[in-house]
């Protein structure tokens, strides 16, 4: 059984990788709101567009991740290294059809989710640069995989300040022609995410090269395509997969939504999305650490533990929660003032960023409880309950967003009804469900 101090020494350099990796997301926020109000909403539509397809393949690392903390956790360890290996042929494979699909298409479908032509013309110039992010990207989430699923996650914490050093540098540099660069706007933006990606793959190929013991993970043979041991992993990443694009694609159309009640509101979201991802980097943390810790758990025998460890991790975030959405309840205005200096648009921020955080409280318990649903390795039966969810989420805010047309603050009311759709459903799974001795 591990104990608050183990579950921590694993979590937190998960949760100060996510933070430096989503630099990339509050820098350009933060940048692209001095800038103007079309290109921090066209960096809302065009990242979104981004995130939704790179989640698919976060998802099927999150797949693998789980197969290789199962066989960690058999000390099955030369194992571990066909599955990281075949998964980042995977992905470099999938990179170039994405890449095409987005060349050939992309243009298109943001025609018809974006209304305003201002907007559009942004959100294609990032979309142009932003793409070439996928060959990078992609195959830096199966060396995420791979250092979670073996509980060695410090590496990612150095990994992501790398990355995020060079795109807050390039960002400023870029977007206001700084240091003797061209000034690019969002553009620029683009281009900075995309160059620290690079340097992100770069740093854990080096790492990995000189600190790994090859050898024992089974890493020191390049295999040819194994398409047996692919078609094992995708049984299990498959439903990540589709889980994770599913949840990403509702918040673009939660986005969609917005956009068409006004540029401004479109302005209010991105903010506050911003503020959302941050809140977000502890909630994720502690719930990849539980996926891990249950897969771990159960390989080691441990079975009868995972229900205590899955409390002992929720208690641990809902506590990191609530002292940082009551720090930002108390300040908002101090927050907000990092995006935009405009005192009427922090102004009708403050409402969405109350929402927001009341949110995250549920979603401290409920993404724990969750993700320990795929620890188990029943990763159909999570994607049945995420699908469900969405259902809801959906439905509540075509009727609320679309039928009414609210205020901002609103439409984030339907982060509320999922999470707490997510916990309901989590809980009952983990308490009355048959997962105990799912095979991996």
């Amino acid at each position: 059984m591990y104990n608050n101090k183990q579950i921590w020494s694993i979590s937190y350099p998960i949760l100060l990788g996510l933070l430096a990796q989503n630099i990339i997301n509050v820098t350009d926020t933060a940048f692209l709101g001095h800038v103007s109000e079309i290109a921090l909403g066209a960096s809302a539509m065009g990242g979104l567009f981004y995130v939704c397809i790179y989640t698919i393949a976060f998802g099927f690392s999150v797949g693998s991740q789980i197969v290789i903390a199962r066989r960690n956790g058999e000390l099955q360890y030369r194992d571990v290294g066909p599955v990281m290996i075949q998964g980042c042929m995977f992905l470099l494979a999938l990179a170039v059809l994405f890449f095409g699909f987005t060349k050939g298409f992309g243009g298109g479908i943001m025609r018809v989710m974006v209304s305003s032509d201002a907007i559009y013309d942004a959100t294609m110039q990032f979309i142009d640069w932003r793409i070439f992010g996928f060959f990078f990207s992609f195959a830096s989430a199966m060396f995420r995989a791979f250092y979670i699923g073996i509980t060695r996650t410090r590496v990612l914490t150095i990994n992501a300040v790398v990355m995020a050093l060079v795109n807050v540098t390039l960002d400023y540099a870029l977007i206001f022609g700084k240091f003797g660069l061209p000034e690019m706007g969002i553009k620029g933006a683009a281009i900075a995410s995309v160059i620290a990606e690079a340097c992100s793959i770069l740093f854990f190929l080096i790492y990995t090269y000189i600190t790994v013991d090859l050898k024992k993970y089974g890493l020191n043979k390049l295999r040819s395509f194994d398409v047996t041991l692919l078609v094992r992993v995708l049984s299990i990443s498959c439903f990540t997969m589709l889980q994770y694009f599913l949840s990403m694609s509702t918040f673009f159309v939660f986005f969609i939504v917005v956009e068409r009640l006004g540029q401004r509101e479109l302005a209010i979201a991105n903010i506050v999305r911003s503020i959302y991802v941050l809140l977000y980097i502890p909630v994720g943390a502690l719930a990849t650490t539980a996926n891990s810790l249950v897969s771990n758990t159960i390989g080691a025998g441990g079975v009868q533990h995972v229900m205590g460890l899955v409390k002992k991790i929720a208690r641990m975030d809902f506590l990191i929660m609530l002292g940082l959405a009551g720090a930002i309840v108390l300040f908002p205005d101090l927050t907000l003032f990092v995006y935009t200096k405009d005192a009427s648009l922090i102004g009708d921020c403050i409402p969405s960023v109350y929402v927001i955080c009341t949110a995250m409280l549920i979603a401290s318990i409920a993404n724990v409880a969750f993700n320990s649903i795929s620890g188990t390795g029943n990763t159909r039966a999570a994607l049945m309950l995420e699908s469900g969810t969405l259902v809801f989420y959906v439905a509540y805010l075509l009727v609320v967003g679309v039928g009414f047309k609210p205020p901002v603050e609103i439409c984030f009311t339907t982060e509320i009804v999922y999470y707490a759709l997510l916990l309901t459903g989590s809980y009952i799974y983990l308490k009355k469900a048959n997962w105990q001795n799912r095979k991996v």
